[in-house]
């Protein structure tokens, strides 16, 4: 089967293309909120003793982590993080999958605006 063809997509372009859906939607939406915010997407979340407010748990597993980002002389843009392997697990197929995956970023962009979940869903 030709690499063009969907059904020869990895976990990871497949996991890639939902969170992309999600962040040009919003982005449609709140094109100046979201200006410089990067979005990433690593595999599993890095092995940390403490996790601060800015980690979205499923009990002790990290899903995503919010990096708000420094201004000043070394300034980092706003980040938001998604951790693909946790996420997959929980989700029963692609729908669920999907589904998981725009919640996890709504609540992180959420988080970063100060605003409701609601109000960005």
């Amino acid at each position: 089967m030709p690499a063009t063809v969907p059904l020869a997509r990895t976990k990871a372009e497949v996991f890639d293309g939902l969170v992309l859906d999600t962040v040009e939607t919003l982005e449609r939406r709140f094109a100046k909120e979201l200006a410089g915010v990067e979005f990433a997407v690593e595999d599993v979340p890095p092995e940390l003793n403490v996790y601060d407010s800015d980690v979205l748990e499923d009990g002790a597993v990290p899903l995503a982590r919010l990096l708000p980002g420094r201004p000043g002389r070394q300034e980092m843009p706003p980040r938001i993080v998604l951790y693909r392997r946790p996420l997959e697990f929980r989700a029963m197929d692609r729908e669920d999958l999907a589904d998981l995956v725009h919640d996890v970023i709504i609540e992180q962009v959420a988080n970063l605006l100060g605003a409701d979940p609601d109000e960005l869903a």
